[in-house]
């Protein structure tokens, strides 16, 4: 089917949402904007779908997402000829809509959903499908998108996004579906008399609280240390769950920031709601000014990730990176466990590809085992789960990402911006006690073991055009790979696509054994190293930098250095 009969098509049948109709109406005649909703249908991967809010198949919508579900549905009875879903969502614009039409289309197909009564974390999602022995999860959220993107995030029977076999096999249902006629539906209220739509109690969420408190490190660290904390969970999900567990250690003095309390999918005060920039943190940073507090803490949209500033030696307040706050976190963690004898035998501890290689150091230290894994959570859940398959999870201490992800515990298999703000409240009034800032404790980190500076670079490209000209520019560097960043010679290269590692010094070539991923990384003299990788949920392509340097200022030198190189090999733009 063409694109003007796609259009004219969608313009007859999708009715039952008025402000589809009004958006067809309004761009008829413009071929531009019809192409952009209709030149290609959203992509279910491995991290479900994600999309511009509005009308067409390149759009988030309740049409797209019945195909989606009931591609899901027809996978899940083709696999365990039964089954049950759970389904929550965060604040995005439409995500309750889109969770109630999701359950709708799976009780049609006999397949039983529980759902939400309100808004969730993300991770709390993953508990519940594990909680109720489900085959698969769905998260209506967009993470940290702007206000006009929603998603549908997808999830496995272990409680870890789908894997790339799962979501391509979910794909491949939901290619077959024409988005109008194939798709069975049934009357909401009608299934939940038949039991094949629940609401979860909340007996459950309080059980997963109880999971999160079974994560402390020192418990009654918080109370009465006089730490004051500052949260904003921008318009988010993570407002209720981690105020709860922030007051159940003992934390105070918690204040909120009030424009970003409630449930908002405008973000009107935080357009890009994620703690990775400044501008998400800077109405809290302001209050946390006024109240003098020790910590701010940031929880995005679907509270999966959390970002910090601390208080700083001259009283101004310094974000901390992702990489930093794992690094603290870890450190955090394996020496209070070693000094109270808890440490269990060859402790694991996960990063992504991605993620400082200052953690390297913290593991020798310690007797950790480090694994590295690709971008993206679901693989931090996967050795969980391989671990638990052996009777080993207890092995398992901590998995963090640089983009702000962390997890302690095996209750969940995902990243937990709940237990992750408990652990670094908790971490603060540990070395508040001792007189030891947040601040001075990363300063000392790099006196110890150096100055690993890792910086991450977005480069967006909306549209057609832009997803062509990301993937021409992930063709070129494979096709001509440098062997000089700057001043630094590249010492080796990874492929994770082609799946090959080439030392270029001895020219001896190695088998990757991660899953397949179109990544790209180059590793420089001096521990310096760069990564590009398109997003795989946005329209960006990415370079991760890693600079070492003598000092903070020597970093901050050599990575400017490589990534005016790196981006040049691409034929990226970057202001000076």
């Amino acid at each position: 089917m063409d694109i003007m009969s796609l259009y004219n098509t969608w313009l007859e049948n999708a009715v039952e949402d008025p402000d589809l109709i009004s958006e067809l109406e309004s761009i008829k005649g413009d071929e531009n904007e019809i192409y952009e909703r209709f030149y290609t249908s959203l992509k279910f991967g491995t991290a479900g779908l994600r999309g511009i809010i509005g009308a067409g198949t390149n759009r988030m919508n309740i049409y797209v997402v019945r195909q989606a579900t009931q591609g899901m549905a027809n996978y899940i009875l083709a696999k365990y000829g039964k089954g049950a879903v759970a389904i929550s969502h965060d604040s995005r614009i439409k995500a309750d809509l889109f969770m109630v039409e999701a359950a709708r289309v799976l009780a049609a197909n006999g397949i039983k959903a529980y759902i939400t009564t309100e808004l969730q974390p993300t991770p709390v999602l993953s508990y519940l499908v594990r909680f109720f022995g489900c085959q698969a999860g769905i998260m209506v959220t967009a993470s940290h998108n702007t206000a006009k993107y929603n998603g549908y995030k997808a999830y496995g029977e272990d409680g870890c996004q789908m894997t790339d076999n799962a979501a391509a096999a979910v794909y491949d249902e939901i290619s077959k579906l024409d988005v109008f006629s194939d798709v069975k539906t049934m009357d909401f209220d009608e299934a939940v008399q038949k039991g094949l739509i629940e609401y979860v109690d909340e007996t459950v969420y309080e059980s997963y609280l109880e999971k999160v408190m079974e994560q402390q490190v020192n418990p009654g660290i918080c109370k009465g240390s006089g730490m004051k904390v500052v949260y904003t969970p921008l318009n988010g999900a993570g407002n209720k769950l981690v105020r709860k567990v922030l007051a159940r250690i003992g934390v105070e003095e918690v204040y909120v920031v009030p424009e970003q309390e409630m449930p908002d999918g405008n973000f009107t005060t935080c357009p890009k709601p994620n703690p990775e920039f400044k501008e998400a943190l800077d109405l809290a940073i302001g209050l946390a000014k006024e109240k003098d507090a020790d910590l701010v803490l940031a929880t995005d949209p679907d509270s999966d990730r959390v970002g910090i500033a601390v208080k700083d030696f001259d009283g101004s307040y310094r974000l901390i990176s992702g990489n930093e706050d794992g690094v603290m976190l870890t450190n955090y963690i394996l020496s209070n466990k070693k000094a109270q004898g808890v440490l269990p035998e060859n402790p694991v501890v996960v990063k992504t590809i991605v993620t400082t290689k200052l953690i390297n150091k913290l593991c020798e230290k310690y007797g950790c085992e480090l694994k590295n894994v690709l971008t993206g959570f679901k693989y931090i859940g996967e050795i969980i789960l391989n671990l638990e398959k052996k009777g080993e999870e207890n092995r398992y201490i901590f998995g963090f990402e640089e983009s702000y992800g962390y997890l302690a515990g095996t209750y969940v298999r995902d990243k937990d911006a709940v237990v992750a703000s408990m652990l670094i409240c908790e971490m603060t009034a540990f070395y508040r006690k001792q007189n030891i800032s947040l601040a001075k404790m990363i300063d000392d980190l790099y006196k110890e073991y150096g100055y690993f500076l890792n910086r991450t670079f977005a480069f967006e490209f909306e549209g057609a055009a832009g997803m062509k000209k990301m993937a021409d520019m992930m063709s070129s560097v494979r096709d001509n790979i440098p062997t000089q960043i700057g001043d630094y010679k590249v010492l080796k290269v990874s492929d994770y696509q082609l799946k090959k590692e080439k030392d270029l010094v001895t020219n001896e070539e190695t088998e990757i054994t991660l899953p397949t991923s179109n990544v790209i990384a180059l590793n420089l003299e001096g521990d310096n190293g760069v990564i590009f990788r398109p997003s795989g949920t946005e329209p960006k392509i990415k370079l991760y930098i890693t600079a070492v340097g003598k000092d903070g200022e020597d970093a901050e030198r050599v990575c400017k250095e490589l990534l005016k190189a790196s981006a040049d090999v691409v034929g990226l733009e970057v202001e000076e």
